[in-house]
């Protein structure tokens, strides 16, 4: 269980002091006291916080004035701070967050509210830290290279990131699952002029059209049961950074038409809420479907195809792209050994043979969970056939299954990677029901890679 942050409270009340203390404690939060601001600045200089409560009117030295001493180049405290005030006014809260506080809270509030706005806080600093983690990556490695490939294709790909990622324009990267759509989203961020602002990305198609909504654009407190705080939005949190939209052909019409308008505007609302929001996001989409295919059937909308594809990156399927695969496999397996903490292997000619036979299904993220699962369960220095999930006995020269049973599992593996592993999809591009699809999975004992 991951540690809770720690908490300062600076009140001058003794019975505020307390509560608060004992209503943090019960949920294992770490907790100091402070009854004025003197004795807060004192104790930040030997320790700093995660979340500081800080009460406005005190005598002495009072809120703001705490809060400057806190923030100034002598502490510099870490902490993210909230204002308590049993006097709040638009000029207060202004003033706060001029000065640097997180939030404020009205008092008297109950045990909920400062938990809710301690969770803003977490979610706010994971985001950060995300960043932060972003940025050293990129600056610790080349160019591209978690992108790995010396094929044409991928090469042409590499020469399309130079020049597109220092632009603002919007780029719809295309490709079967588990192609790497999402790491091209990423150098393209990378290599750009926003690297070092938030790179954001939401799955669309994980998410009822509902959720969505909310996700991408937050909702007000309120805007709906369940609604207890303002939440921000994928497109607030992306602001002078990227916005990457995976399976954007998943989306609904309605949030199509909403999404258009963003992009046509640079603005949107909360859920629930009557303020315009001004944002500056670059944005880059990802699909696995035939986006032409959808317009023409009445599924996508044309207009937001076009804001979309301005710009257009199609990842090509690893069994187009076979002289990858050796260098796939030692990169992976370097990776692996050195996460798994195992001694250096090495794959023989045979395994490797079996590995360019294949067709991969499930691509390049497929071929990781199969090197993966390899060395966890390789007992000796080498990778040998017997170590991959497939048997050489079911492959013909040329990679084609010989049975007609191996046929169908990897026809079906083929499916159920291209949807995602949308059973309802999958059964419905292969002409059968849900339940004939699931005991098909279990008779060929399927499992889901990646």
């Amino acid at each position: 269980m991951a540690k809770k942050p720690s908490i300062l409270i600076i009140d001058d009340e003794l019975a505020i002091r307390e509560s608060l203390k004992d209503w943090l404690m019960e949920d294992d939060y770490e907790v100091d006291l402070a009854s004025s601001g003197e004795d807060a600045v004192a104790l930040a200089l030997k320790k700093d916080w995660e979340v500081i409560l800080l009460d406005l009117k005190m005598p002495g030295m009072d809120g703001i004035e705490t809060l400057r001493k806190l923030k100034d180049k002598e502490i510099d405290t870490k902490a993210e701070i909230i204002l308590m005030t049993a006097y709040a006014t638009i000029e207060t809260a202004v003033q706060a967050m001029k000065e640097g506080a997180f939030d404020y809270l009205v008092k008297p509030f109950d045990p909920d509210e400062v938990e809710i706005q301690i969770k803003r806080i977490i979610e706010h600093k994971e985001l950060v830290l995300e960043n932060v983690l972003l940025r050293q990556k990129l600056e610790e490695r080349s160019e591209y290279d978690e992108i790995i490939g010396k094929s044409d294709a991928m090469q042409e790909i590499f020469e399309m990131i130079s020049r597109v990622a220092p632009t603002d324009s919007t780029v719809l990267i295309t490709g079967e699952s588990g192609t790497g759509k999402e790491l091209i989203a990423q150098a393209l961020h990378g290599n750009s002029q926003r690297c070092y602002m938030p790179f954001i990305a939401v799955s669309c198609g994980a998410l009822p059209d509902s959720l969505l909504e909310s996700e991408l654009f937050g909702y007000e407190k309120g805007a709906f049961t369940g609604a207890e705080y303002t939440k921000r939005g994928r497109f607030e949190m992306a602001d002078k950074g990227t916005l990457f939209l995976d399976e954007i052909g998943d989306i609904s019409l309605k949030t199509q038409v909403d999404l258009l308008r963003v992009l046509q505007q640079k603005e949107f609302r909360r859920v629930g809420g009557q303020d315009l929001i001004k944002i500056d996001v670059r944005i880059l989409s990802a699909t696995n479907r035939n986006l032409k295919k959808a317009i023409e059937e009445r599924r996508f909308r044309d207009d937001l195809y076009y804001r979309l594809n301005v710009i257009s990156i199609h990842v090509p399927p690893l069994r187009d792209r076979k002289e990858d695969i050796s260098l796939l496999v030692e990169t992976f397996i370097h990776r692996y050994c050195l996460e798994l903490n195992k001694e250096p292997v090495k794959i023989v000619p045979s395994a490797m043979k079996l590995l360019m036979a294949y067709d991969w299904p499930g691509n390049v993220r497929e071929l990781e969970n199969v090197i993966e699962r390899a060395i966890v369960i390789g007992k000796g220095t080498e990778i040998v056939s017997e170590d991959l999930p497939f048997s050489r006995k079911e492959l013909k020269a040329d990679g084609f299954p010989k049975s007609l049973k191996m046929m169908e599992k990897i026809h079906i593996e083929r499916i159920l990677a291209e949807t995602d592993w949308n059973i309802t999809r999958a059964a419905r591009e292969l002409h059968i029901d849900r339940q004939t699809l699931y005991n098909k999975i279990e008779k060929h004992k399927i499992e889901r890679k990646g």
